[in-house]
C-alpha cells in the first residue's frame, strides 16, 4: 500500500524505510466522505520519529516495516505547549491539546490557561450515545489518559481525576495502573507499594464506589479475559504498570500486556451500535526514554506495535474506524548512530548499544540528548474515515479537530 508522507516547508519527509508517495492512495480517497463509527486514538507516550526509527531498525530489520508505518496516512504533529514559563510541553498540556483542539499551559488537565473546563473529544463521543474507554499501561489516573476524561488544574490531583471518572464522565472501559489512587491510606490495595509509595485516596474506597456504580473490577489478567461485564476497571499496578530504570535497572514487563487490555476493549466497546471511541496509550516508551534506556524502549515498542496489530485486526472487520496512531511529545532527544566501540568515554555516557539488525550483520547505537521532553515534532499515522486530514504538517489540536469532524461529533 501506499503512504501518503508530507513535511514542513514543502519538504517530503518518509518514515524510515517507508517506500512513501506523495499522492493521496486510493483507499485514503474513498474514505474522505465517510463518517467514522468508532475512532482509536492510540499514543506511544514520548514517541518521536527518533523512537519509531529506533523500533523498526531492531525489530524489523531495514527493509522491514511497523505495523504502525504501515497505515496509509502519515503527517507531522507540533507538539509545542503555550506554557508562559516552558517552551517544551509537558504530557498534561499536550493531551489537553489532543482531547479538546485547545493548547493550555504545563500540568493542566483538561483546562485551558485560565482554568476553565474545556469539553473532550470522549465527552462529545459519550453525548453520542458511543461508549468510551481509556486503556494504558501508565496510571489510569495520569496525564495522558485524564485529558480525554478529567478537568483538574493539577496532574498531580490523580484521586480528584479518578472520582471524575466514576462520577461524571463515566467512560465505560477504565484499564490501567495506579490503584494507590483509588485507595485511602492505610489500604494498601492488591499490589505492593515500594519505598515511599503507598495509598492516598482523600474521598475514601474509591473502587468500591466505582462497584456501587456499575463497574465490574477485575484485578489480573485472568479476571479481565474471564469478564463479560459492559463496564469495567481494572488496576494492574500500585502505579505505573512498568518498572522504570537505566539500562540493565529498568524493566518492562507489564502484569497484564496492553496487546490484552486493548482486545478486552475492542470486545466491550463494539459492542454498542454507535460505535465508540478508545484511547489506547504504551508509557513505557516515555519512561525508559526518560531513562534513556533504548533496550527497554524497545521492549516497549514491541509491546505497542503488537496492540497496533490487533487494532488493525479489528479494523478490518470493522472498516468504518478511524485509526491514529502517534506521540504526545518526543522524550529524550534520541538519535540513531554507527556503533563505535570507541567511545567511551564521559562525553559518550549516554551511548546505548551496540544493537543488532535483523536480516544484516550491520549494528547501530543510540545516543541521547536529554533526560527530559524535547519539542520535536512527532510522527502521526492514520487509517479510516476522514484519516486524510492529519497527512501534513499540523498542530495537535488538529487531530482533535480531525476526530471529531471524521465522526460528525
Amino acid at each position: 500500500m501506499r503512504r501518503r508522507s508530507m513535511a514542513a516547508a514543502a519538504v517530503v519527509v518518509v518514515l524510515a524505510g517507508s517506500t512513501a508517495a506523495v499522492a493521496q492512495s486510493a483507499e485514503t480517497d474513498s474514505s474522505a466522505g465517510r463518517v467514522a463509527r468508532n475512532i482509536i486514538y492510540i499514543q506511544g507516550d514520548g514517541m518521536g520519529l527518533g523512537q519509531r526509527n529506533l523500533l523498526r531498525l531492531a525489530l524489523k530489520g531495514k527493509r522491514g516495516e511497523l505495523e504502525m508505518n504501515k497505515l496509509p496516512v502519515t503527517g507531522l504533529v507540533r507538539t509545542l505547549s503555550v506554557d508562559p514559563d516552558e517552551v517544551v510541553t509537558d504530557s498534561g498540556a499536550a493531551a489537553t491539546a489532543l482531547a479538546t483542539g485547545h493548547k493550555t499551559t504545563n500540568g493542566k488537565i483538561g483546562m485551558d490557561p485560565d482554568g476553565r473546563p474545556l469539553e473532550t473529544i470522549l465527552e462529545r463521543a459519550k453525548k453520542a450515545g458511543k461508549s468510551t474507554g481509556l486503556v494504558t499501561t501508565a496510571q489510569v489516573t495520569g496525564a495522558s489518559p485524564a485529558a480525554f476524561a478529567a478537568h483538574v488544574t493539577s496532574r498531580d490531583l490523580q484521586s480528584d481525576i479518578a472520582k471524575q471518572y466514576i462520577e461524571n464522565t463515566r467512560p465505560d472501559v477504565l484499564l490501567g495502573g495506579g490503584e494507590d489512587w483509588w485507595y485511602p491510606k492505610g489500604n494498601p490495595g492488591l499490589w505492593p507499594d515500594k519505598p515511599g509509595e503507598e495509598s492516598c485516596s482523600p474521598y475514601g474506597n474509591l473502587v468500591e464506589r466505582a462497584q456501587q456504580t456499575g463497574y465490574t473490577y477485575v484485578r489480573n489478567a485472568d479476571e479481565l479475559r474471564d469478564t463479560r461485564a459492559n463496564r469495567l476497571l481494572g488496576l494492574f499496578s500500585n502505579e505505573d504498570m512498568v518498572d522504570y530504570g537505566e539500562d540493565g535497572v529498568g524493566k518492562y514487563a507489564p502484569r497484564v500486556p496492553l496487546q490484552l487490555m486493548a482486545r478486552k476493549a475492542l470486545d466491550t466497546l463494539s459492542k454498542n451500535p454507535r460505535g465508540f471511541f478508545l484511547f489506547l496509550e504504551e508509557e513505557g516508551m516515555d519512561g525508559m526514554s526518560h531513562e534513556n534506556n533504548a533496550h527497554s524502549v524497545i521492549d516497549a515498542g514491541r509491546a505497542l506495535d503488537a496492540t497496533v496489530a490487533e487494532v488493525m485486526r479489528f479494523v478490518e472487520r470493522h472498516p468504518d474506524t478511524l485509526v491514529l496512531i502517534g506521540g504526545d511529545h518526543e522524550t529524550g532527544g534520541l538519535s540513531i548512530e554507527d556503533y563505535d566501540d570507541s567511545e567511551t568515554g564521559p562525553e559518550h555516557a549516554r551511548q546505548d548499544g551496540p544493537f543488532a539488525i535483523p536480516g544484516s550483520s550491520q549494528q547501530f547505537a543510540v545516543d541521547w540528548t536529554t533526560h527530559d521532553h524535547t519539542g520535536a515534532d512527532t510522527p502521526i499515522t492514520a487509517a479510516g474515515p476522514g484519516s486524510s486530514r492529519v497527512g501534513g504538517t499540523l498542530e495537535n489540536t488538529e487531530v482533535y479537530h480531525a476526530m471529531r469532524d471524521a465522526a460528525r461529533l
